[in-house]
């Protein structure tokens, strides 16, 4: 299964972090599952990063490191990810949360995230 981590399941994974159910940390480090981050994720985590709002354990860049570290593969913004974020019915109002949407509309990727929200989507979620 191809699999594209929210922000914050990017982070508790690598944190180690007890928020991350034990099954989905299974899903995670399946073999047999391709695992994204997108680039939005990065983005945000910079953002809040800066701005306080957003405390962990390593530094920018051995978060950003630990993307190849785990084998998982970045995914950017494409093109065709914006026109798909363009036409998102506004169910949910964070724009990175937006951005990691459309992604997963235009990739056919499931969602590992807690968020309930992204259930408005047309878009398979993974949790716990």
């Amino acid at each position: 299964m191809n699999l594209l981590l929210d922000t914050h399941a990017f982070i508790w994974f690598v944190e180690n972090d007890k928020q991350l159910p034990e099954k989905t940390k299974k899903e995670i480090e399946n073999e047999a599952n391709i695992i994204f981050v997108s680039v939005a994720s990065l983005w945000e985590i910079t953002i809040k990063l800066s701005l306080g709002k957003l405390v962990v354990k390593s530094p920018l860049k051995k978060i950003i490191k630990e993307v190849a570290d785990n084998g998982f593969e970045l995914l950017p913004i494409l093109p065709e990810h914006l026109l798909a974020l363009n036409k998102l019915e506004y169910h949910h109002r964070d724009p990175f949360d937006r951005a990691i949407i459309a992604q997963s509309s235009c990739e056919e990727l499931a969602i590992v995230s807690i968020d309930l929200a992204f259930d408005s989507y047309k878009i398979k979620r993974i949790w716990g």
